[in-house]
């Protein structure tokens, strides 16, 4: 198979897992659905490569919004910036480091603390803090977000993005090995 065809035929299926993921585990909760993505977002970029996980990591949140999962349209560049923080913190720290387990070590806390914090800075501070009256009053933002949000968006993204890191860091070598790849 060609690498362009193998490429958009990895991507298709992580977002195709993606959804069915998200679509299933929203009753599950936040802290089920998000550590799920995080693990196909993790297993797309160690296994399919950085422009699969950032082109998952970008459609995600999207989709997200589309099942009713991210609360409101405000979070989802939000959420694009973190996944897209997440996957290139794991690309540049584990992808080329296999074998190395120190280094996919440092790679999962580090992505899991940047994406904590793309989230936090940005929904938190900038929107739940810095701009929620301006937000409140041009109706981009509603009431009762102000307490959900900060909630959505603190330490569960943190759990959420280990959880995730943690699952693909053990799968993605037994799908190298079983794709030989």
């Amino acid at each position: 198979m060609n690498k362009k065809l193998r490429w958009i035929t990895e991507t298709a299926v992580m977002l195709a897992l993606l959804v069915a993921l998200q679509f299933f585990t929203k009753p599950m909760g936040q802290l089920v659905t998000g550590s799920c993505v995080n693990a196909v977002l993790a297993v797309s970029v160690l296994f399919a490569g950085l422009y699969s996980g950032l082109t998952v990591a970008l459609v995600s949140p999207v989709l997200a919004f589309l099942l009713g999962i991210a609360p409101q349209l405000l979070t989802v560049p939000a959420i694009m910036l973190g996944n897209a923080a997440f996957v290139l913190v794991l690309h540049f720290i584990a992808g080329k480091a296999r074998k190395n387990i120190a280094s996919q070590l440092v790679a999962w806390v580090s992505a899991a603390a940047v994406k904590f914090g793309v989230l936090y800075a940005i929904v938190v501070w900038l929107i739940c803090d810095v701009l929620s009256q301006t937000l409140l009053a041009n109706g981009a933002l509603k009431a009762p977000m102000l307490k959900v949000l900060p909630v959505n968006f603190g330490i569960t993204q943190l759990f959420t993005a280990l959880i995730g890191g943690g699952v693909a860091l053990a799968i993605a070598p037994v799908l190298r090995k079983a794709l030989k790849k």
